[in-house]
């Protein structure tokens, strides 16, 4: 990976040397199909010939290239020794001309791990699947270019592929004809707008193919028509809901039209949904690509249509917003992530059926962030990326939803008409090219009238999460004599206090029980300490709630009283946002260690199976399970995996048959089964001798269930061979591979060890798949005899894998679940000796450190809670 790293600086040198006219990139994937010898690397033919000015003549540059051979270079007419010029990375540019252009032809080598071309072969059929993904900078995997944001141009695709294969590109097809030697057509597209390579993309295979188009008369009486097209496997095609992506996607350009006042610019849109895609989509213009696990093979509850239609939103939003104006360097990713998911979210609610977007971001999306935000390795919104390995990691909870939940701050600041036309001011004033913070705060500053630098300073520029909790007196009366917002800053490394727009709400219950809204103010808070004075004079409330609507970024916290309401009537709050806002606040003091685990688990028992809201639901039963595994003390574990799965199975027969709401009681049963009795229920569910009524056990909760049963040693391999044999699919395999890999027995984690961490035979979504059977919270024991071999594997891991695997397996095998003071000692002691390792490995580490340390913390919180509760009981 060093070898093929690009600074900062490095990059501003050749940004300041070198513009680009255009790129005409020619593949022939033909060696797709057919065998090839054992121990062969599979390639493909790149040609590329890049047009490009230099400021300076006679200075030297460099090129990138990731190739499995370079079989020749011309520059400016001259034919250059590849062998001095090119070092596995770099092809090295000498003697260049105010003019020039470069001619590469190479053989690249087809990817498995999801970086690059990525190439699939299905197993159902035998058919061969392509598609490339290439950020922050892998289409050097695919094509010789110059690989940094700022350098845009025009690029013309042509590829040779097997006849009768779809072929996309960015743009659409000037025409296709034979191709010249072993069959196949040549497809040629038209040349794109100028683009940055990152977001250049070939889709290529045998894909099922729907299709629509979208209308829109523009101002000037002029007509916009854009042709969409959805794509997936051809073995996915029965589960492909078509209809329903294409009615999100126009409902999507439908409102950034009317938003944003600046006509789609690409043409066409398709929507491919590709096999083992590392991350969930990519917004490349007119070729968005998404993980295929978008086409529900099963039944799915709303929540996943929901995160669906906020990923094609998201995607969307880059058209404009990172696509037409692109960051000029990887520091400001936040300007078009950030901004995806904001407007991802703000448009779900404006222009779709899920108009519960704003829970779910206030409910997941946020606490994606507030984790990220308390790791050693937080960083500004703004951040600082030195080089490609910090850009990679820093696709990130900062970058996307704490970003996102800043500007939904921002538009509360400065209002929502100020925001949008500034954004209409910024796509205009910047179309086509590239942009860092301060373009966008002169046009905030343009609308707003606000002082933009300082509110940047205080919102971008710094890190950390603040906490704001109410403060309240009341008089002899009953009313509030005064209540304030106390602001803190909990980690002292990041001490800022931030200016926010808050609104304050004062709850309580009413006739029939319910806990209901009865005041309400916004407010400024800064500082320390901000009195809220339109509150004083109200009647005494129940329950106080910062940050009520959801309009700052912040921990939210609670006063005595307003905690003791939450611990008996959470259920009782009508409103959903609040609920959802009150659910988030008691898990972040989970977290926090200053709610015990079990205090938290009893909340969930009491109140999970009454929430409305199945994205809030199926975020209740994830954290429960994180909280069983990580953050209840040990001597509590199994009373608490036992109460758990008796609310479950309650919460399980409760529920409407055949709703969204059953099914996820049925998932988390079997996340936190272990009891014999609630293993007869699994296994009754899988063979069909026990029902529930109106649940579907369809395939996909079938290899849940199946899972659940493998990893506590009541399913055999027998079984497992069975459900492969009944799902003999790309997904079968893969729930194969993790039933396999759950397997409690010292022999299997060994094998399992040897394919991940000693080899790289695996695929990508087969070394995820690997992982998370590997990794069982039931095993901890047949675990511990890896610790050290961990440690000591990692820095060749970091050497020998591309930059995506080696993060899934540092990160995934971290032995989080040793948790014992033991394990964070060995930590600290590989940090210690490996002080010189490579910067972004030991931030992977320090982070699994700091989960591990946090989990310690909540521990020793919870079982001072039970040693106080049995001291009560005692007295």
């Amino acid at each position: 990976m060093p070898g093929e790293n690009l600074s900062r600086e490095e990059a501003r040198e050749r940004a300041a040397l070198l513009s680009v006219e255009r790129y005409d990139v020619a593949l022939d994937v033909r060696s797709a199909v057919g065998a090839v010898p054992d121990g062969t690397v599979r390639t493909f033919r790149s040609t590329t010939v890049i047009d490009f000015r230099c400021a300076r003549p006679g200075e030297p540059s460099f090129a990138d290239l990731v190739a499995t051979e370079v079989a020749s270079v011309r520059l400016n007419g001259r034919d250059l020794d590849p062998a001095k010029v090119y070092d596995g990375a770099r092809i090295a540019l000498d003697g260049l001309a105010e003019r020039n252009t470069l001619v590469v032809d190479a053989r690249c080598a087809f990817s498995r791990t999801g970086e690059g071309l990525h190439r699939f072969e299905d197993p159902e059929d035998g058919e061969v699947y392509l598609y490339t993904q290439y950020e922050p900078a892998d289409a050097r995997r695919v094509f010789a270019n110059f690989e940094q944001p700022d350098l845009k141009a025009p690029f013309t695709f042509q590829v040779t592929a097997p006849e009768g294969w779809t072929v996309l590109s960015n743009a659409e097809p000037e025409g296709a004809a034979a191709a010249a030697g072993g069959g196949g057509t040549t497809t040629r597209f038209r040349p794109t707008l100028p683009i940055p390579t990152y977001i250049t993309a070939v889709v290529a295979g045998p894909y099922h193919v729907e299709r629509d188009h979208y209308a829109r008369a523009l101002d000037d009486r002029s007509t916009l028509d854009i042709p969409l097209r959805a794509l997936c496997r051809r073995s996915l095609a029965k589960h492909f809901d078509a209809d329903e992506i294409f009615t999100v996607t126009k409902q999507g350009l439908d409102f950034y039209h009317d938003t944003f006042g600046y006509p789609y610019p690409w043409g066409k849109y398709d929507q491919a949904f590709v096999p083992e895609y590392n991350i969930g989509a990519m917004e490349n213009p007119g070729c968005v690509t998404f993980r295929e696990e978008f086409v529900f093979r099963g039944k799915v509850t709303r929540a996943s249509y929901e995160h669906r239609a906020s990923v094609v939103l998201h995607e969307m939003a880059h058209m404009w917003f990172g696509d037409l104006v692109t960051m000029r360097w990887w520091d400001d990713l936040w300007l078009k992530e950030s901004f995806a998911d904001f407007m991802a979210a703000f448009s779900q609610v404006a222009a779709t059926r899920y108009t519960e977007g704003w829970i779910t971001f206030a409910n997941r999306r946020k606490g994606w962030a507030y984790h990220a935000d308390q790791l050693p390795s937080t960083h500004p919104v703004v951040a600082d990326i030195r080089d490609l390995e910090d850009a990679k990691l820093n696709f990130d909870g900062i970058t996307y939803s704490k970003g996102a939940a800043v500007l939904k701050q921002l538009v509360a600041y400065v209002g929502q008409d100020a925001f949008f036309e500034a954004a209409r001011r910024y796509f205009r004033r910047h179309a086509y090219g590239s942009t860092e913070l301060a373009d966008l705060l002169s046009v905030l500053s343009e609308t707003s009238g606000r002082d933009m630098p300082a509110w940047s300073r205080a919102w971008l520029e710094t890190a950390g999460v603040n906490s704001l909790t109410p403060d309240v007196s009341y008089g002899s009366d009953g009313r509030v004599v005064e209540l304030a917002v106390l602001q803190g800053a909990d980690d002292p490394a990041h001490p800022q206090l931030r200016p926010h727009r808050v609104a304050v709400g004062l709850y309580r219950r009413v006739p029939g029980g319910a806990l209901e809204r009865y005041a309400r103010a916004e407010t400024d808070v800064a500082g320390p300490r901000t009195v809220v004075a339109d509150l004083a004079g109200q009647p005494r409330p129940d329950l106080v709630l910062v940050n009520d609507d959801d309009l700052t970024y912040c921990k939210v916290r609670f006063d005595a009283d307003s905690l003791d309401t939450l611990r008996a009537h959470l259920g009782d709050l009508s409103d959903p946002l609040a609920r959802a806002l009150a659910w988030s606040a008691v898990w972040s003091m989970t977290r926090d260690g200053l709610m015990a685990a079990g205090d938290y688990l009893g909340l969930v028992l009491r109140f999970a199976g009454r929430e409305t809201d199945i994205g809030v639901l199926q975020s209740l039963h994830l954290q429960a399970r994180t909280t069983l595994t990580r953050y209840v003390a040990p001597a509590r574990r199994a009373l608490a995996a036992t109460e758990l799965a008796q609310g479950a199975v309650q919460e399980l027969r409760l529920a409407e048959p055949g709703s969204g709401h059953q099914l996820a009681w049925a998932r988390f049963l079997a996340s936190v089964a272990s009891s014999p009795a609630d293993l007869q229920l699994l296994r009754g569910l899988l063979d069909g001798s026990a029902r529930i009524d109106g649940l579907e056990v369809d395939q996909e909760l079938r290899w849940t269930l199946l899972g659940a049963l493998t990893a506590q040693d009541a399913a055999q391999d027998a079984d497992i061979a069975a459900e492969r044999a009944r799902d003999d699919t790309a997904s079968g395999h893969r729930h194969e591979v993790r039933c396999l890999a759950a397997r409690p027995s010292a022999g299997v984690k060994e094998r399992v060890w040897a394919d991940v961490v000693g080899s790289d035979a695996l695929s990508n979504a087969l070394v995820e798949a690997s992982i998370a059977g590997f990794v069982q919270a039931g095993q901890r024991d047949l675990l511990a005899a890896f610790t050290d071999r961990y440690f000591a594997a990692l820095e060749d891991i970091w050497a020998s894998r591309s930059i995506e695997i080696a993060m899934a397996v540092v990160s995934g095998l971290f032995p989080g679940l040793q948790d014992r003071q033991e394990t964070l000692e060995a930590t600290d002691a590989w940090l210690a000796a490996h002080e010189d390792a490579a910067p972004n490995l030991r931030r992977l580490v320090l982070e699994g450190r700091d989960d591990l340390a946090r989990a310690l913390r909540a521990q020793a919180c919870d079982a001072r809670a039970a040693e106080a509760d049995r001291s009560g009981a005692a007295l």
